[in-house]
């Protein structure tokens, strides 16, 4: 006989909307702090290879790709995994080791919020 628990499955809680980095340009200036995020992330999209790899990652059937899936974008194996983390410390992208492989994911949240910067306020 087993001692073993089923334990409950949590799942997240979509109605708590995360909040943009910063406010929409056209809102207000952004503090010091606001303009360091944001910085960040343009910077780690600024590069051709970065962008392409994001790209790849968003539009992946489910939103998520193994690293064996993506990447394909011309430069060597090392070089991608340097691009991969500095879109992570962009806060760009999440990821989770599953065996061998690691999946990256964006999150829906970081998509909306890098579009409600560059989008005039209503």
């Amino acid at each position: 006989m087993s001692n073993a628990k089923v334990l409950p499955l949590l799942e997240p809680d979509v109605t708590q909307a995360v909040a943009p980095c910063c406010p929409p340009l056209t809102e207000r200036p952004m503090s010091a702090e606001e303009a360091e995020t944001a910085a960040k992330m343009f910077k780690a999209l600024g590069d051709p290879v970065r962008l392409r790899l994001f790209s790849a990652i968003a539009s992946h059937e489910g939103g998520e790709a193994c690293v064996c899936d993506i990447s394909d974008v011309g430069v060597s194996q090392p070089t991608v995994s340097h691009h991969l983390k500095k879109l992570k410390e962009a806060g760009l992208l999440t990821s989770e080791r599953r065996g061998t492989w690691v999946y990256y994911r964006v999150e829906p949240a970081v998509l909306a919020a890098m579009g409600k910067l560059l989008t005039a306020a209503a």
